[in-house]
């Protein structure tokens, strides 16, 4: 790892993280993954939440690192450090909290968030990612959904059947009232149109049975 991310990270040093920005993207692309799997150890720590040192830290890095991975174009290298913190944050609380704002764990998620998904067009990404992404849309935070339904549509366009094997979770957000109709028709590979008709059925069909009850 490069130096600097090493004593930034390391010892969590605010007063530094600024200096990342005065280093070559470059210089830095070889270290990237490494300082992304450092970055999921601080914020899996049971402290983060309520460590605001820790939490800007984070948020520099991170935002330093996806600036590299674009001017490098280097996800593809960086692809599974990157989706591994991405969906680490599934492990932690991502409801806004009563003031909307967003927790931690969500802020996290949602700066990684753009740096994968506008790769789109780049089905080994897409493949990395897609798994991840769908699992967001039960997580009751409504701009991360709105957000994730953005880019899977672009990405239903460009390759369908990555999302077809996720039409459950689709479908079922798509109930909920999330903002996803308009990528499901572009599903239709893999016979997906007859396996949301039946999730639809099943969905309409347990509603009743508790209407009933």
């Amino acid at each position: 790892m490069h130096h600097l991310f090493g004593l930034v990270l390391g010892q969590k040093d605010l007063s530094r993280a600024g200096d990342l920005f005065s280093l070559d993207d470059a210089e830095i692309e070889g270290s990237l993954s490494e300082a992304l799997e450092q970055i999921k150890i601080i914020s899996s720590s049971p402290d983060y939440q309520t460590n605001d040192n820790d939490q800007a830290v984070v948020e520099i890095c991170i935002t330093r690192i996806t600036t590299a991975i674009r001017e490098t174009a280097s996800i593809e290298k960086h692809g599974k450090a990157l989706v591994a913190l991405w969906e680490s944050c599934l492990e932690h609380n991502l409801k806004p909290s009563g003031k909307d704002e967003d927790t931690p764990h969500a802020k996290i998620a949602s700066d990684i968030m753009s740096c994968i998904l506008q790769n789109y067009n780049q089905p080994p990404i897409m493949a990395l990612a897609v798994p991840v992404a769908v699992k967001f849309l039960q997580r009751g935070n409504k701009e991360l959904c709105r957000n994730m339904s953005s880019y899977l549509s672009l990405a239903a366009i460009t390759k369908a059947d990555l999302l077809a094997d996720h039409t459950d979770a689709i479908v079922k957000s798509v109930l909920q009232g999330l903002h996803l109709l308009r990528f499901t028709a572009r599903i239709g590979e893999k016979d997906a149109a007859a396996e949301l008709e039946k999730v639809k059925i099943d969905s309409i069909w347990s509603e009743c049975k508790l209407s009933v009850n």
